[in-house]
Parts: C-alpha cells; sequence; structure tokens
C-alpha cells in the first residue's frame, strides 16, 4: 500500500513518514504541485495525506484537483493541518477530503485513521 504525505515542513513528513513507514510505503512531496506531478506521471498512492498551507499549489487546491479527475478521484485524503477553525474543516469535507486531523496529532490515532480509509478503499 503507497501512501503520499505532501506538506512543505520536512520535519513532520518524516515524522508522518518514519510512524507510518513501518507498514506502508511511504513517498514525500514538498507542495501540492509536485505531488499532482507526481501522481501524473503515472504513480498511484493508495491514501493522500496533505497539509493546507503550502507554497506553488497548497491543499485545498489539491484536493480539488485530485477529486476532479476521474483518475485519481477515488483516492482517499486525510488533511493534516494546523488550522483548526470549522470553516476549513467544512470546506475540505465539501472539496471532498475523507478526514481531518489538526496538528499537532497523535501519531496512532493518524495510523488508526489510515488504516480505517485503507480498508474501505
Amino acid at each position: 500500500m503507497k501512501i503520499l504525505v505532501v506538506d512543505d515542513k520536512q520535519s513532520l513528513s518524516e515524522l508522518v513518514s518514519q510512524f507510518l513507514g513501518q507498514s506502508y510505503q511511504v513517498t514525500t512531496m514538498e507542495d501540492g504541485m509536485a505531488a499532482l506531478t507526481w501522481m501524473q506521471e503515472g504513480n498511484i498512492p493508495d491514501l493522500v495525506i496533505t497539509d493546507l498551507e503550502m507554497p506553488n499549489m497548497d491543499g485545498f487546491e489539491l484536493i480539488e484537483k485530485i477529486k476532479e479527475s476521474g483518475y485519481f478521484s477515488n483516492i482517499p485524503i486525510i488533511v493534516l493541518s494546523c488550522r483548526d477553525s470549522s470553516s476549513d474543516r467544512i470546506q475540505c469535507l465539501k472539496l471532498g477530503a475523507d478526514d481531518y486531523l489538526v496538528k499537532p496529532f497523535n501519531p496512532e490515532e493518524l495510523l488508526i485513521r489510515v488504516e480505517k480509509l485503507l480498508i474501505r478503499a
């Protein structure tokens, strides 16, 4: 199972990779543009974990692009963000995100949420 982690903060990407890498094959990208390009090159993750605030293409736009593409639209998406407002959560869920976790997060909780989405996928 392949997981794509999209976050401009390398320390966070590494933490998530280290934790999820014990059970999954994890690839990290620093922004939505790089992530989308990587996917369009034929790399299809089983799950995407994305931050919202990133350069070039933010998480909102990345979710939108993934969900409007017929090819990627069924890939589950978890948002991992320090933005805790319900309006951000609602916007992400409306765009097609499957889950939303606020940083700082408990890695074990993230793992459980990942496992639940991958079982459904």
